[in-house]
């Protein structure tokens, strides 16, 4: 596994496995969110589509998203390999939730300098109103990608549980840090 997508919705905890996965396998790690979103006012990167094709055009990554739909193909294109978190919402919501309601009293500092607001909860482009919007338009969209022809050559693994995402992660031997590649 060299060029990797975690995919699933809002709150299946992709960042998170990805990130475990990009340490223990060696292969760098990049969170779709904080290339997307560039600066206050939770503003795009004009810069999306070239940062991401230079990314994807490379040896080895693993990617955080579906993928934005600017970038969406280019992703499943060049990937290798689909990691599909598909959890149903009694498993996904609790999980968003919680990390919503850290990040508001926190105040903790997201992507391109953002932070979530309890005003920001008011609005459908807030995390928990969209976990709980797009959650059917999500799976339907990685189905479809999954049985696509143009995709038929992705390794696609898929969990339908934290737990045996977790249990897979365990079967997996830790790259020898003398052959990581620096990124």
């Amino acid at each position: 596994m060299e060029r990797i997508l975690v995919v699933g919705v809002t709150g299946a905890g992709k960042s998170t496995l990805a990130r475990a996965l990009g340490g223990l396998l060696g292969v760098p790690y990049h969170e779709m969110d904080a290339l997307y979103f560039d600066g206050p006012g939770w503003s795009v990167s004009t810069r999306l589509t070239e940062d991401v094709a230079r990314l994807a055009g490379g040896p080895r990554w693993i990617i955080d998203s579906l993928g934005y739909p600017e970038v969406r193909d280019l992703l499943w294109e060049r990937a290798g390999t689909v990691i599909w978190l598909d959890y149903p919402k009694r498993v996904v919501m609790p999980r968003v939730l919680r990390r919503s309601v850290r990040r508001t009293v926190t105040r903790e500092v997201l992507f391109g300098g953002n932070r979530e607001t309890w005003a920001g909860w008011l609005s459908r482009e807030h995390p928990a109103w969209w976990a709980w919007s797009q959650h059917g338009a999500r799976r339907r969209e990685v189905a479809r990608r999954v049985r696509d022809p143009r995709f038929a050559p992705l390794d696609v693994l898929r969990f339908a549980h934290p737990r045996d995402a977790a249990a897979w992660l365990s079967t997996l031997t830790p790259a020898d840090p003398s052959e990581v590649p620096a990124p």
